[in-house]
């Protein structure tokens, strides 16, 4: 008996001390650890030509506006609103904001993010050397979220280049260089994640996804590769519960960058391609519906009747495959190949219809403004109403459970304005006003024009899936 529990002790012995080893030894083919590379080089490199952005912009009554972000909200996340909504007393109030950029060209042009200097009445910029610069405002595109300011002193400055964003892999090394909370020149490192977020703030979403540590102030500044090129501009963050850094940052691509700041530069504005279509995500369901096979493409739901898509002959049930010889992966992937298409330009777009592939010709006409990007209509009851009023893009017709996409919903209400004082909220659907329905911008406009003082508006709204009736009095 003594034997045998001595054989057993001495066969589980060998079981503990042989087994797990073999278990965990690892694989023959495994690739070996290495050092981690350090970043010193990359942010010498870099460092001189990021520079601080000081911003101050005058605002009346007790705070401005609010704004609308989509679920993550801007690189400030709940911070935002706070600090360029400060609560204020009555009249006109200086109040500061701060973030990053860095300068692209040796005569002191910087790329910074929109919401950075949007409504400023002064710019500084504090360089690398401690030295600050008044600096003024190029150029301005509120749709990528991107701006182009200019240092007002002449000389001869450090500047970085756009890298090719396309290169970079997730799982690459990146490097983030900021003045998060006023701390300037944070150096911050970390993987891409992923590619291709969309956050809902616009046609052009097409974020890089990545770990380094972002945080309010943070916005405009570089994110780096290991060469020290500029791959993306820091821009948005997911926020935790405190407003902070949750290791989730969102930067713009450089090369979505590279075309927008080099029109800001040379004309002051954006001037993008445009098709006329309104197109939609083709799901696993539609494409099986369709008969399409695996989801792919963009799904034309509707065609402008005036825009080149008519005149193309494309009609609502396309689904858009290639255009101007790129595949369309996706339908945010072909609002991207359409903007940057030149205007005038004849191209080929191939579709699928009617089980079937086929191509047909389209003209790129230029894409003209939406009133209702524009932010509140000036010179009307609109305006004096506080609304600024966009329209339903599928990223916001997703996120408030809209079954259709027309119509526009609240992105910002001005303080002390009417709108303020009536409940209705930032994210609101304006589904009627008096009983009218609200499908567009003109829609909106002929219902409250024309108003006079004291004129009572009843709006209904759509509010988390609830239908709510708020009313609006008319102010001077």
């Amino acid at each position: 008996m003594n034997i045998k529990r001595l054989m057993m002790a001495l066969l589980m012995a060998a079981v503990f001390a042989v087994g797990p080893a073999a278990a965990w030894a690892a694989p023959e083919d495994a690739a070996p650890l290495t050092a981690l590379p350090s970043l010193a080089p990359v942010v010498e490199k870099a460092g001189p030509a990021v520079v601080y952005v000081s911003v101050v912009k005058v605002v009346k009554g007790r705070q401005g506006f609010r704004f609308e972000r989509g679920p993550f909200g801007g690189p400030e996340g709940d911070f935002f609103d706070q600090w360029f909504n400060q609560q204020m007393p009555q009249g006109e109030r200086k109040v500061p904001s701060q973030g990053s950029g860095f300068i692209i060209d040796p005569a002191g042009y910087i790329v910074t993010n929109n919401h950075v200097v949007e409504d400023s009445s002064e710019i500084k910029v504090k360089l690398d050397t401690g030295e600050e610069i008044p600096a003024e405002i190029v150029g301005q595109d509120p749709k990528t979220d991107l701006a182009l300011i200019k240092l007002k002193k002449a000389g001869t400055y450090p500047y970085l280049a756009l890298g090719d964003s396309d290169k970079l892999k997730v799982g690459d090394w990146v490097v983030a260089i900021g003045n998060p909370f006023g701390l300037d020149h944070t150096v911050t490192a970390g993987i891409l994640s992923a590619r291709s977020r969309s956050i809902g703030f616009g046609p052009y979403d097409d974020y890089l996804q990545t770990d380094a540590s972002i945080n309010m102030g943070n916005s405009g500044g570089p994110l780096l590769n290991l060469s020290g090129e500029v791959v993306g501009i820091n821009s948005a963050i997911v926020a935790g519960g405190g407003g902070g850094s949750v290791g989730i940052g969102l930067a713009i691509p450089s090369n979505l960058a590279k075309g927008v700041v080099a029109q800001l530069k040379d004309k002051g504005r954006v001037v993008r391609g445009w098709m006329g279509v309104h197109i939609t995500k083709v799901t696993p369901d539609l494409a099986k519906s369709f008969e399409l096979g695996e989801p792919r493409g963009a799904l034309i739901s509707q065609v402008d009747p005036d825009g080149p898509a008519a005149a193309a002959k494309l009609r609502h049930g396309d689904i858009v495959l290639t255009f101007d010889g790129q595949p369309v992966k996706d339908y945010t992937n072909l609002s991207l190949i359409v903007a940057n298409t030149p205007i005038g330009k004849d191209v080929k777009v191939g579709i699928f219809r009617d089980g079937k592939e086929m191509t047909v010709n389209l003209t790129v006409a230029e894409m003209k403004e939406d009133p209702s990007e524009t932010g509140p209509v000036a010179a009307s009851a609109a305006g004096q109403l506080g609304l600024t009023l966009r329209a339903i893009t599928p990223e916001v017709a997703a996120r408030q459970n809209l079954t259709e996409r027309e119509g526009l919903y609240i992105a910002g209400i001005a303080a002390d304005s009417p709108a303020a004082e009536s409940g209705l909220a930032v994210g609101d659907v304006v589904m009627e006003i008096n009983s009218k329905p609200i499908k567009t911008q003109a829609d909106y406009n002929q219902a409250v024009s024309g108003r006079k003082e004291g004129d009572i508006l009843r709006f209904l709204v759509k509010r988390g899936g609830n239908n709510l009736y708020f009313t609006v009095t008319v102010a001077k």
